[in-house]
């Protein structure tokens, strides 16, 4: 294990066991992480909202827990962020709307509720865009969030507060959620680990459209082992979502299994690669840092195959089945359209736009793209991909126009690499191996079968174990004495998009 002098760089793993042997202290680990945020956060703008002296009052319980030899629970002690689109009961959470500016919320959501019962400690809320619409992380309430490794770039979107946070190491978990990619943009971005589980394995109770499972929420840390640690709690059994599978008040997975995956043996597995599925507009610096990867793990896989699923008409269905997702927020634009930005106003008019035909032929195609992969995947047991098109951007960009010269279909296009997966409703992480050729983080994308989280986790053990002490391909770590002498965000123009 790398040496650590600051409370706050602890794994989650290790942390907990040091809190549970009595060498830690949960004050001294939240003071830690209220430390970093101060010393750090204004140089990124991650997290957006706290209330620091409750997070203490929690942190000194916890610890009469543990002088008191009561029953710990898997994460006693431990802070995490929370992505700004569920509730923390006192703090406010605004969906980077401006309209809910001003929202303070009176309960916790069911996945800090999870956490609560575990001992983990609510940090503070994380920034992501207007209703998490985007792959860049700015909006008009909280202003734009920078990425660690440089605080112009973007920490992509939507979970970008949270990854940036773990990045900068100011707590060791963190919330986030994906539909296009919103968990794995960002850590791939900031060079954190980000996992979208399959449908139903992290249930979402609050989902308006809740037989759409494009989105769901997931765990994101800084290593695999914590993202595994940090899902075991989240994948509890609710029968409210209707794709959480609950009988006898258990669901088919253990979500125990995901704390202690075990290993695999990456020389027994059919692997297949691929830079673009066919369609996902990818930069030449994205193409060459993955083969790089590729080239470097080669001698430890199996075979090894250069071939993907049919991905047949996977930007109209993404298109259309996000459109219909966003045509509730039109009642936003109806009663505030200034205070709606950008990405959500295309969005509710692209929803708008389509025909009852152009929706069923949408979701019946989604019916045979799900099908093609279920054939893919009898002959492969996982998919290695870049994580994301494009290195990371100013953060001024919205969103990328072109890529290599070519024009992008629209804001979330760039994104394709990610919805390519969640179309088929594969479990997916993305893990940091090492920096691209313009020195900033580079993602790898490992998706597994249907189901197989527990699988999907296990190889991206072994990925991450393999690069582990390699300079060239391990996760790369922020400066952060750099980041503690970079000029406030806030300062920089453009800090409030001017839409």
């Amino acid at each position: 294990m790398r040496e650590k002098t600051h409370p706050a760089d602890l794994t989650a793993h290790d942390a907990v066991r040091l809190i549970a042997r009595r060498q830690l202290s949960p004050v001294e680990l939240a003071e830690a992480c209220i430390s970093r945020i101060e010393a750090l956060n204004p140089a990124i703008n991650a997290v957006v909202a706290q209330d620091f002296d409750r997070v203490i009052d929690q942190a000194k319980l916890a610890e009469i827990q543990v002088i008191e030899g009561q029953p710990l629970g898997v994460l006693h002690g431990l802070p995490f962020g929370v992505k700004d689109m569920i509730d923390i009961a006192g703090l406010p959470t605004t969906f980077g709307s401006e309209i809910f500016r001003d929202n303070l919320a009176t309960k916790d959501d069911a996945i800090v509720a999870a956490m609560r019962r575990a001992g983990a400690i609510p940090l503070g809320k994380t920034n992501n865009p207007d209703w998490s619409a985007g792959g860049n992380t700015i909006n008009r309430v909280y202003g734009a969030t920078g990425n660690p490794h440089d605080p112009l770039k973007s920490a992509a979107g939507s979970s970008g507060g949270s990854a940036a946070m773990l990045a900068a190491r100011m707590a060791p978990l963190a919330t986030g959620s994906d539909t296009g990619g919103s968990l794995r943009n960002p850590a791939a971005f900031c060079g954190v680990v980000g996992f979208r589980p399959s449908p139903g394995v992290v249930p979402g109770d609050t989902r308006a459209l809740s037989l759409l499972h494009l989105s769901t929420s997931g765990p994101m840390a800084r290593t695999v082992a914590d993202v595994g640690l940090m899902l075991s709690v989240m994948a509890r059994p609710d029968r409210l979502d209707p794709y959480t599978t609950v009988v006898d008040g258990r669901t088919p997975w253990d979500p125990a299994a995901f704390a202690q995956p075990g290993r695999l043996n990456l020389g027994e597995q059919r692997i297949a690669i691929t830079e673009d599925f066919g369609f996902a507009p990818t930069d030449g610096v994205v193409r060459q840092a993955f083969r790089n990867v590729m080239a470097r793990l080669g001698p430890h896989l199996g075979r090894v195959e250069d071939h993907h699923p049919a991905c047949d008409g996977a930007d109209r269905i993404f298109s259309v089945l996000r459109g219909l997702a966003f045509i509730g927020h039109g009642k936003y634009l109806h009663m505030a359209p200034e205070k709606v930005g950008p990405n959500v106003t295309v969005n509710v008019a692209e929803g708008l736009s389509f025909s009852p035909q152009d929706i069923y032929d949408a979701m019946a195609a989604q019916g045979r793209y799900y099908r093609d992969w279920q054939v893919f995947f009898e002959s492969c047991d996982f998919i290695l991909c870049p994580a994301v098109t494009i290195s990371p951007r100013d953060w001024h960009e919205l969103y990328p126009e072109h890529i290599d010269g070519v024009a992008t279909k629209s804001y979330y296009h760039w994104l394709a690499m990610a919805y390519a997966s969640t179309l088929s409703g594969h479990p997916s992480i993305t893990i940091p191996v090492g920096r691209d050729a313009l020195g900033m983080p580079f993602g790898l994308q490992i998706i597994g079968r249907r189901h197989d989280d527990l699988g999907t986790l296990k190889a991206a053990a072994e990925i991450e174990a393999v690069l582990a002490d390699d300079p060239d391909f391990a996760a790369p770590w922020v400066d952060l004495d750099q980041l503690a002498a970079s000029p406030p965000i806030a300062a920089t123009p453009g800090f409030i998009p001017d839409w």
